[in-house]
């Protein structure tokens, strides 16, 4: 797993309080502590920090984004055999939708639209946080 998925798992597991084995946060104690929040005290026999409440701290870990298109296998003869007006034929039909990978990872679908003279991506079905966390393992 790279810096960035670990990252985003850690703080994701720990954003995700009351779910079973989620996250850092300590349980609520005998205290009565709010669940996922900050316990009281420090347990006996060390320090513990205080668990991370927002995402804040990687909000600027720069990620790869990708729109593919499609896939297609080639032979090294074919691929020295292009030339300008040559038709690559790819693994997806017309009209099927585009995904979106970040860090080639599958986050989204969508369809290309065109802003301004320049290509980009109505995003029309994003890939849920279960799923996406499942994709990090």
């Amino acid at each position: 797993m790279d810096d960035a998925a670990a990252a985003m798992a850690a703080a994701l597991g720990g954003m995700e309080a009351g779910a079973p084995g989620a996250g850092s946060a300590p349980a609520p104690g005998p205290s009565g502590g709010a669940p996922g929040g900050v316990a009281p005290s420090a347990p006996k026999g060390g320090a513990q920090s205080a668990p991370v409440q927002t995402l804040d701290f990687i909000l600027d870990i720069p990620l790869k984004v990708t729109v593919e298109l499609g896939r297609t296998k080639m032979m090294i003869r074919d691929i020295l055999q292009l030339a300008q007006g040559s038709v690559v034929e790819l693994s997806k039909f017309a009209g099927e939708p585009l995904e979106v990978l970040v860090n080639e990872k599958l986050v989204a679908r969508g369809e290309v639209v065109v802003v301004n003279e320049k290509f980009g991506i109505r995003l029309t079905d994003i890939i849920s946080p279960v799923e996406r966390i499942e994709q990090l393992k």
